[in-house]
């Protein structure tokens, strides 16, 4: 705020604070008034009270009326130079009264251009070093009068919502004794909202916890009276029903979710969805971000609430998202034909639901049927019972999302036309519907998880199809030859489809850049696709050798892990059909390469360094590689995996740019002193290297480094820097299970944030080690008594450590924290931190 204040500038500015209704736009307006007061000759807050009362004579009706807007500046100037009753006779006697005045101006609350025009209508009105604030939740009233310095006030960290909770709560910055869990559960109904929390926070000043207790089921059920009347403000001054059409669908169906999802959802409506989401952000209603929209629950919540308020009668309703409100409608079938959209979350249902046969009938205006699960893979019981005589589902259905679906069919009379999502994971589906459906409309078809379905429709139809998703359908041998008609799909995920024989010949579609058949294990084909692909899994599948004719020219991702065919890497050189595949200017994109369990292969080929842009390489348990390329260079590497590779003896020297390094399970002998070199390290892990002997403490001038763990290296016996050595003795130790942490605390470290582990490394002399230069922020070590170095001690979970008596000019040096944890106490074994 100070920036975009530039309260050092002679110039007049103009600066917006926006943000949604309740989020503390005015308490920061406020606070910045007080502040900066003294600073200016002349200064005035102006809020709603203020505009209202004076223009509470003039009609709404006309905002352009010259006679408000010249009452407006009368009482202005009086206000702002302390004089009563000032009386002008035109809009630019505001400028000639105060271009030489230095002013501060706060408008706040405001939703009207008009009483912008007038009392901040240009920047010449105003003394040099002048500076107008306009606080507002609608940006686009900041944008059209030419406002680019806006603040955009977010919410606040959890851990802060917390805090200002407790302030009103209790007068204090933490939770009493046996509060925490309380005031926590408030945080999250408030939806870390400044507001909710300061009304929240208020009411529940100096009540019991069983008060605390009591309140909680309230809040889950609605909101406050005054939260939801503040939220409201935005709400009601969108401009056009469409907009608060466009809201409430977000808010009972759609809020996070894809913003081009939305859009082909509402297409053929009479809502325009594009200049609807854009006003529905300039007035701070929803956010998009990486193409998501996002409401905050709390506007969520209000927008249900207005949805609610429609009917007494739930069926009357446009949306029903209340688990007790649909469980009614289905089980009774009172669905009108004013219901657009149903939302259920089947582990909600508290009692066996048996859906009457004719529950959606009088739903024929019914678009939107979102039926879901948060328990997928749980084995949790559905209590939502179908009838076997169910036959009608709405035709003017576009979203069709129903996870665990019952029946082996759908129904014979649905029309699946309108469709544009069909989702149907964990169903209990063996086919979707016979013939060939009109399917035109559809873009997204996910029947991940249908572990009975054997075969899917002719998609013939179907031709804007975009993804298909048949993850873990593992009954399916084959798919329909129809899947060559698809010009427009761009992914398939067959992973997991264990009983896949073959695939259609004609798959090779241009437009498809991503297929994964992770699992496959009977496929052995490798499959007939189009250059074109780019991404390309076959993990886990038994093809058993490359075409010859085979260029993918655009493939930048390919996984080939566990492949269960050892003919495919059969001879001297496995990787030399592979490299072929992939040499340039083939895949001159090419960044990601995983390989697995190559018995046969022994050094990487010279061609692997012709892959100048690879970015991850994995390649694990190939436990006969010995050697990398000499001189190779890779400079985008970002990732490599070479764990399980137990015949590699020499540290990897391949890029300095990587920053997550696996080396589990190898053969190397020692971690060099040109490790510095990797200045972009943040990860190392090197579990059970059974050779590794030595390591250089250079490491830890890595100043990105988070955490290098050296766990259960049981022949490592040296940790020292390039040109400094700690002698180390053999220590005898049982392969015992407490853990040794040792914390410290200093100013001065290299690496102020690392956390280094030696658990199970029993040749390691720890107490030589800790009597190094202070390198490590956090270390964890294996041992069952508190090294000898710490010569302060107690037990229990405090220690009190007289200080010795020091200039107070002097820097404090930091301090090095020692405990003992004993594992088997512990509710997380093996889990340790440091903070």
């Amino acid at each position: 705020m100070s920036s975009l204040l530039c309260l050092d500038s002679k110039e007049v500015r103009m600066v917006g604070i926006w943000g949604p209704s309740g989020i503390g736009k005015t308490t920061i307006a406020r606070a910045l008034f007080a502040r900066l007061s003294r600073h200016f000759h002349c200064s005035v807050y102006i809020d709603r009270a203020f505009v209202s009362k004076s223009m509470a004579s003039y009609s709404r009706a006309n905002p352009d009326d010259y006679n408000m807007k010249l009452h407006l500046q009368e009482t202005f100037l009086s206000t702002i130079l302390g004089k009563q009753n000032i009386k002008i006779d035109h809009l630019g006697a505001l400028g000639e009264r105060l271009k030489h005045q230095k002013v501060l101006l706060f408008i706040d609350d405001l939703d009207q251009q008009v009483v912008l025009n007038a009392l901040a209508g240009q920047i010449q009105w105003f003394g040099s070093g002048s500076r107008i604030i306009v606080v507002t939740n609608d940006k686009h009233l900041l944008i059209s009068h030419g406002i680019e310095n806006i603040y955009q006030v977010c919410l606040p960290s959890k851990e802060l919502a917390l805090e200002m909770l407790c302030r009103y709560a209790f007068r204090q910055n933490t939770p009493p004794d046996g509060f925490k869990k309380l005031a926590v559960e408030v945080v999250r109904h408030a939806g870390i909202l400044p507001l909710g929390l300061n009304v929240l926070g208020s009411y529940l000043r100096g009540r019991n916890k069983r008060y605390w207790m009591d309140m909680l089921p309230r809040l889950r059920k609605g909101l406050d009276g005054k939260i939801q009347k503040a939220l409201r403000v935005g709400y009601d001054g969108l401009d056009n029903k469409k907009d608060e059409a466009i809201f409430r669908h977000i808010a009972c169906l759609f809020n996070f979710e894809k913003v081009n999802d939305i859009r082909l959802l509402l297409a053929d409506s009479d809502l325009n969805f594009n200049i609807g989401l854009e006003n529905l952000v300039d007035k701070s209603l929803v956010n998009v971000r990486s193409n998501i929209v996002e409401m905050h629950c709390l506007l969520q919540e209000m927008g249900r609430e207005i949805v609610r308020a429609q009917s007494n009668e739930a069926g009357e309703r446009e949306f029903l998202m209340d688990t007790e409100d649909i469980c009614d409608v289905l089980d009774d079938n009172i669905g009108t034909k004013k219901m657009l959209g149903i939302s259920l979350d089947v582990d909600e249902i508290d009692h066996e639901l048996n859906v009457h046969e004719k529950a959606f009938q009088g739903m024929r205006n019914l678009r939107f049927l979102n039926i879901y699960t948060k328990a997928l893979m749980s084995g949790q019981k559905i209590r939502l019972h179908l009838p076997e005589n169910f036959d009608y589902l709405p035709p003017k259905l576009k979203l069709l999302c129903w996870d665990k679906y019952p029946m082996r069919c759908l129904p014979s009379s649905f029309r699946p036309e309108n469709l544009v999502k069909l989702k149907m994971q964990e169903s209990e589906l063996e086919k979707l519907w016979e013939g060939v459906g009109s399917l035109t409309c559809l873009k997204d078809m996910d029947l991940e998880k249908s572990k009975n379905l054997k075969e899917i429709p002719d998609l013939s139809m179907a031709t804007n199809l975009k993804t298909l998703n048949l993850k873990y359908c593992s009954s399916l041998v084959k798919i329909s030859s129809s899947i060559q008609n698809l010009n427009k799909l761009t992914k398939l995920n067959m992973e997991g489809c264990t009983n896949l024989e073959t695939l259609p010949a004609g798959i090779n579609l241009k437009s498809l850049h991503r297929l994964d058949l992770r699992g496959c294990s009977r496929l052995r084909m490798f499959p007939d696709i189009s250059n074109n692909i780019s991404v390309l899994f076959l993990d886990k599948t038994s093809i058993e050798e490359f075409p010859s004719n085979l260029h993918l020219k655009k493939l930048f991702d390919l996984s080939m892990q566990q492949m269960n065919s050892e003919k495919l890497w059969e001879g001297v050189q496995p990787l030399t059909c592979l490299m072929k595949m992939l040499s340039p200017p083939l895949a001159k994109n090419f960044n990601t390469l995983y390989l697995s369990d190559i018995p046969s292969l022994v050094e990487l080929p010279c061609g692997i360094q012709n892959l100048k842009k690879l970015m991850e390489l994995s390649i694990r348990r190939c436990k006969n590689l010995e050697s990398l390329p000499t001189g190779a260079n890779f400079k985008y590497l970002d990732y490599l995996d070479l764990s399980g590779c137990s015949k590699l003896r020499s540290f990897p020297d391949i890029s300095s740019t990587i920053s997550c390094l696996c080396l589990n399970r190898t053969g190397i002998e020692e971690v060099p002193s040109w490790i510095e070199n990797f200045v972009r390290l943040t990860y190392l892990t090197m579990l059970e290297c059974n050779k590794l002997k030595y390591v250089s403490l250079n490491i830890f001038k890595l100043k990105h480094l988070d955490k290098a763990d050296f766990s259960d290296c049981g022949t490592l016996t040296e940790v020292s820097w390039c040109n400094k050595t700690i002698s180390v003795a053999a220590a005898t130790a049982d392969n015992i299970q407490p853990k040794l942490l040792v914390s410290e605390a200093s100013s001065s470290l290299c690496v102020q944030k690392s956390v280094v582990r030696f658990i199970n490394c029993f040749k390691l002399d720890q107490e030589a080690l800790l009597q190094q230069e202070p390198v490590f922020k956090s270390l964890i070590l294996g041992g069952e008594e508190v090294p000898a170095y710490f010569n302060h001690r107690a037990t229990g979970n405090s220690l009190v450590i007289p200080l010795v008596p020091t200039s107070i000019s002097l820097d404090f040096l930091g301090f090095r924290a020692c405990a003992l944890v004993d594992v088997k106490a512990m509710s997380m074994p093996g889990r340790v931190d440091i903070q």
